[in-house]
Formats: structure tokens, C-alpha cells, sequence
């Protein structure tokens, strides 16, 4: 495997057992020019990733979007025609009386085309998830997936299609029966938590910022799953201002027994920086550091329980420049298995 000073490689795996899912035609997801959710933290971050030496010798996976079949797994079908109908209307227009289906409010404006976009970042995490199931690969990250918020219906959040949840459908009917989702973005995993809330199959673990305190205000440790799937939903909230070490507190004292006892096929991570001391959206505390421990932990699970299947992707984050890329490229690194040093400089040419 080819390495750098900054990126050291693990001889023991090849480099095929890892895939980076990625597409330019993820930053067509774009909801306005003054919209927190702005796609250049993702070309920033393969652009960091690249500096670094990180994905030398590494093939990336550009995705097919995802096909209106792959989205009726979570969606309706009104909604995506809705969907498909506002993406032809006028930027910043309202695609009807009062919003339908969430569309065109302050979160989430009409932008052109944004069915096609939103189905490319679908389509990522699930081509991901496919590469998994058919044995060619153990790891894959997808940053421009981790739209969480999207229900079967309706827009939220900045999420029109709900990626991660097509995703955990779709490898429940292809040889998946116990899924772990963990969430540990600043914000709750509502729609995920939804979407299987009465599915024991699936365990969902969300990390965030208690509910009373942000966005969607949802996310209580009574929030514990429905009927046979009582017991498979796990809410972690956390205070304003939570810093590292509590915060990681918190995850190793419930999330490693959770996964234990749930003894999951699989591990699917979404990975919202939002959780930076430094996000304009959020009011948790942690550090860059802070958030790659959390990735190798989760890492570490999936090694431990999963025989390293494990699928990661992106989500919430709006320090575009000094958070976002750092993060994930931190994130990618788990991934390949080429570990960065934290002290490590960022490249000249990146800055500039």
C-alpha cells in the first residue's frame, strides 16, 4: 500500500479492502448560496485528503444514482414526484401552498435539479452498502451521504432523501438481518430512528445534543423503540457545551455494550462534524481529535463484532474550512486504515 509521512498504511490488508465512494456530482447538492449546508466542505475535504497523500493508490467509487425503486424502500411516491416537480420550479420558489412536503422553506429551499442531486447522494451510500454485501469490500465511507433527517415524506433538516436508511432496506433483503446504525452527529437521528423504530433487526444509536436544547428536539432516553423492537433504539443526549472526554465518556459507557449484546452484521456510522466547538449550528464542544476517536472507536466495533464490515458517511457539519475537511479526512483515514497523526501540518497548497 503506498504511504506518506502523513498517512502510514496497514500492510496486512490490501488497499481493495476499502472503498471510497465519491462523485463530483455530489456538490450539485447545493441549496443556495447562503445556505449553511454548502457542498465546497466535501470538495475541501477529498482536496485535504488528496494533499496529504491519503488516497494515493486508492481507486474511488463513483456512484450511479439511486433509482426511484431504491427510494420507494423509505420515501412515498408523492413525495419524490414532489421532489422531482420542485427541482424544475425557479430557485428559491415554493413548491406550493404552504410547503408541501417541507419543500421550499427557510432549511429547505428549491434548488434546480435537486432530485437528481439528492439520488447521486443516495445512490453513494448505497453503492457503498452494495460493495459491502457482495464481499468486495469490508470498510466504505461516503462523505456526501448522512442525510438523516429526511423522513418517508417530507424534507428536513437540509435532508431531502434519507441515504443511510435506503441503505439499511436495502441489505435487509439482501442478507443482512442485524444492522447497527450509530449516529453521532450533533443533531438527532430522527429520521433513521423512524424508519425502523418498529424493526428489531435494526439497532439505532444516536449521540446528540439534548433535545431540549436543539433541533429536531427529538432524540429522549425514553425513545427506545416500538413493539418486538422495544429496546433496539438508544438515545444518548448530552448537554450544551459537552466537551471530549464527557462526550466519550458517554459513548463508551453505553454504545460498546449496546453493540455487543445486539451483536450486529454490520456497522453503519454517520459521521456529522457537527459536534465541533467551533459549528455555528450546534453548541457541543469537541475538538477535531475528539471526533476522530469517536471514528476509530466505531471502527474498532465494527472489527470487533463485524468481522470489520463497516459502512461510513457524512452528515451535519458548517465549519466549512477549518472543521469539516479535517474531520473527515480523519474519517477517510479510519477507513483506509492510513492513520494521520493529529499533528500533522495541513499542506500549503491546501491552504492557499
Amino acid at each position: 500500500m503506498t504511504t506518506t509521512s502523513a498517512a502510514t498504511g496497514d500492510p496486512t490488508h490490501p488497499s481493495g479492502d476499502r472503498v471510497v465512494v465519491w462523485s463530483p456530482d455530489f456538490l450539485d447538492y447545493r441549496w443556495g448560496p447562503t445556505h449553511p449546508m454548502n457542498p465546497t466542505r466535501l470538495d475541501l475535504t477529498m482536496a485535504l485528503s488528496r494533499g496529504l497523500g491519503l488516497l494515493e493508490g486508492v481507486e474511488t467509487l463513483r456512484p450511479p444514482a439511486a433509482t426511484d425503486a431504491d427510494l420507494l424502500r423509505i420515501h412515498t411516491p408523492a413525495y419524490v414526484e414532489a421532489v422531482k416537480h420542485a427541482g424544475n420550479l425557479p430557485p428559491g420558489s415554493s413548491a406550493g401552498p404552504e410547503a408541501p412536503h417541507g419543500l421550499g422553506t427557510e432549511d429547505n429551499p428549491i434548488f434546480p435539479r435537486m432530485h437528481e442531486a439528492s439520488a447521486v447522494l443516495a445512490g453513494g451510500t448505497l453503492a457503498a452498502a452494495r460493495e459491502i454485501a457482495a464481499g468486495r469490500t469490508r470498510r466504505a465511507v461516503s462523505i456526501g451521504g448522512g442525510m438523516h433527517h429526511a423522513m418517508a415524506d417530507w424534507a428536513a433538516g437540509f435532508c431531502v432523501y434519507n441515504d443511510a436508511a435506503i441503505a439499511i432496506s436495502w441489505l435487509l433483503d439482501n442478507g443482512f438481518d442485524r444492522i447497527a446504525y450509530l449516529d453521532v452527529d450533533a443533531h438527532h437521528g430522527d429520521g433513521v430512528q423512524h424508519a425502523f423504530l418498529g424493526d428489531p433487526r435494526v439497532l439505532t444509536v444516536s449521540i446528540h445534543q439534548h433535545p431540549a436544547t436543539l433541533w429536531p428536539n427529538t432524540g429522549w432516553s425514553s425513545e427506545i423503540g416500538t413493539g418486538a423492537a422495544e429496546g433496539t433504539a438508544v438515545n444518548l443526549p448530552v448537554l450544551p457545551g459537552t466537551v471530549d472526554a464527557l462526550w466519550l465518556r458517554a459513548f463508551h459507557a453505553v454504545v460498546p455494550a449496546a453493540v455487543a449484546a445486539f451483536r450486529p452484521q454490520i456497522i453503519i456510522s454517520q459521521c456529522g462534524a457537527d459536534s465541533h466547538r467551533e459549528d455555528p449550528l450546534a453548541d457541543l464542544s469537541l475538538t477535531v481529535d475528539g471526533q476522530r476517536a469517536a471514528y476509530l472507536a466505531m471502527r474498532e466495533l465494527a472489527d470487533r463484532h463485524c468481522e470489520g464490515r463497516w459502512l461510513a458517511v457524512g452528515g451535519g457539519g458548517y465549519g466549512l474550512v477549518r472543521v469539516v475537511p479535517r474531520s473527515w479526512t480523519h474519517l477517510i483515514a479510519a477507513v483506509l486504515d492510513r492513520e494521520i497523526d493529529p499533528a500533522t501540518s495541513i499542506p500549503g497548497e491546501w491552504r492557499e
